[in-house]
């Protein structure tokens, strides 16, 4: 006989709608109990009832806790964050003296020869209007070869012995979508590929050890599933299947393939998901880079401090061309686009995937969807847009410094949801800490870290932010049965003191 477990909560079930999140005035659809078997909710609703219904269940009495659908993180590197857990800690270095001392701290601790690696560092936090050289780390790690990411991942930062080991000179040539700057030390886009080649790769035991890192993290948080988005090495994945196999891994996983991994899919026969805890269902895009890296691919004028209109990655043509063998496969393409240019031109490939994309019940996505201009917000009706509220936080003092022209067209959220956009939140981890209370609170009150508002009329209520951190996410992987409290549902739950404050998962 299947056990029963009756779990005693305040218990907010979600609006299960397929048009979108709860709007103003609409029902709570609260209940007092529910009773889940064999990982599955199998009825909601009062507690007397179900106590009725299963006198001998086992009782988990939360009553003074906020029971919601789980949590899930619709952007993440999943693996490459469990690695980053381990790596010198940049995020909130106020100036380059700051990341010598942290770097130089780890190297006196570290055997000379090995690589030190970091990540979280922001150009405009450490008051730099030049990207910074390897002369600045130098002093601090001539034994050491240094690599450090800045927070959007779409830069590094490298000494000399690590420039020297991965063979860059003064007159090493650009390659194709990235640039070595000069004076050495900073490299954009692929030309940060130049270095991290350098780097010994990791064992099969260390790739599993960060993955189950990531996914361990993620649980604490209170998040039951994510959506991992490739930008990671052929090992990830194998290593989150390797916990799926194991019985090791505490979250449903959606995962993306990078397109150039496309060809071999097809030629395997490969197609979405096995429909256990991890599953392949996308085919990965980037259109640009990212705005604190002045990457982002941006219409005229660009750049308020003068240095561009950013760096354009995979071409509309081959976002259109891939998107739709990506299709016929099964896949759902999904794009990264951050800058309005980049936006503007997905928009218009995804416009000629649209028809072929609803005869396969599936939908496209739209990763980042940061600076839009107000002309390209409608044609957002029909796709996912997965957007990370956090990055709002650090984000804000840049917009105002840097894209002045898209002060209220920057994480357009509530304009994005009335343009019939699927919005599916999460952190971008490592990018930003997957942290459930900072993300809510930037969708909410839309202050950055300089304290100022952004854009006010774009912040969402806390049930819109909740839907789009658990029902958003589960119908843009295609989960009918995530996101949502009711018979038939998976039995996978977040636990709140309030909503938007302190979360834990619970999941049975």
């Amino acid at each position: 006989m299947t056990a029963l477990t009756l779990i005693l909560a305040r218990t907010l079930t979600q609006q299960d709608a397929l048009s979108g999140p709860p709007t103003a005035g609409s029902a709570s659809h609260e209940a007092e109990a529910v009773l889940v078997g064999a990982g599955r909710v199998l009825a909601v609703g009062r507690r007397e009832d179900l106590r009725a219904l299963a006198p001998a269940a086992e009782v988990l009495d939360h009553r003074d806790l906020l029971l919601t659908p789980g949590l899930c993180d619709a952007h993440i590197h999943l693996v490459m964050y469990g690695a980053s857990l381990e790596e010198v800690p940049l995020h909130g270095a106020r100036s380059v003296a700051e990341v010598a001392a942290r770097v130089g701290q780890r190297a006196a601790n570290t055997p000379p020869g090995t690589w030190i690696r970091g990540s979280g560092f922001l150009m405009s936090e450490l008051g730099l209007s030049a990207y910074p050289t390897a002369e600045m780390l130098d002093a601090v790690s001539l034994h050491h070869p240094v690599l450090l990411h800045s927070r959007d991942r779409h830069m590094v930062w490298a000494n000399s012995l690590a420039l020297r080991l991965a063979g860059i000179g003064p007159d090493t040539p650009d390659p194709e979508g990235g640039q070595i700057v000069r004076p050495l030390g900073s490299l954009l886009e692929h030309a940060a590929g130049l270095v991290t080649r350098a780097v010994p790769p990791r064992s099969a035991s260390q790739w599993l050890s960060a993955a189950r890192a990531g996914a361990d993290d993620l649980a604490r948080r209170g998040y039951v599933s994510a959506h991992t988005m490739a930008f990671e090495d052929a090992h990830a994945p194998q290593a989150l299947q390797a916990l799926a196999a194991r019985g090791e891994l505490p979250l449903r996983i959606w995962a993306c393939l990078p397109h150039d991994r496309l060809k071999q899919a097809r030629e395997l026969g490969l197609g979405p998901g096995s429909g256990g805890l991890f599953s392949f269902g996308g085919v990965k895009f980037f259109a640009d880079g990212a705005l604190g890296s002045r990457t982002a691919w941006l219409h005229a004028p660009g750049f308020a401090d003068a240095s561009g209109t950013g760096i354009p990655l995979d071409s509309p043509e081959l976002i259109r061309e891939l998107g739709r063998e990506a299709l016929e496969l099964g896949f759902v393409p999904v794009t990264h686009a951050i800058g309005d240019r980049a936006n503007t031109e997905v928009l218009s490939a995804y416009d000629d995937l649209r028809d072929l994309a609803r005869q396969k019940g599936l939908r496209l996505r739209v990763e980042h969807a940061q600076h839009l201009r107000p002309s390209d917000i409608p044609r957002f009706g029909g796709l996912v847009a997965s957007v990370q509220p956090i990055h709002l936080q650090g984000d804000a003092a840049m917009i105002r410094d840097l894209l002045p022209q898209h002060l209220g067209s920057s994480y357009a959220f509530k304009s994005l949801q009335d343009a019939g956009a699927l919005l599916a939140f999460g952190s971008d981890a490592p990018v930003a800490l997957p942290d459930v209370r900072a993300s809510f609170a930037a969708a909410v009150t839309r202050v950055g870290d300089d304290g100022e508002r952004l854009a006010p009329g774009e912040a969402l209520s806390l049930e819109e932010t909740l839907w789009a951190f658990t029902r958003g996410p589960a119908l843009a992987a295609g989960w009918d049965n995530e996101g949502v409290i009711r018979p038939g549902a998976r039995a996978a739950f977040t636990l709140w003191d309030r909503l938007g404050g302190q979360a834990q998962a619970l999941v049975l």
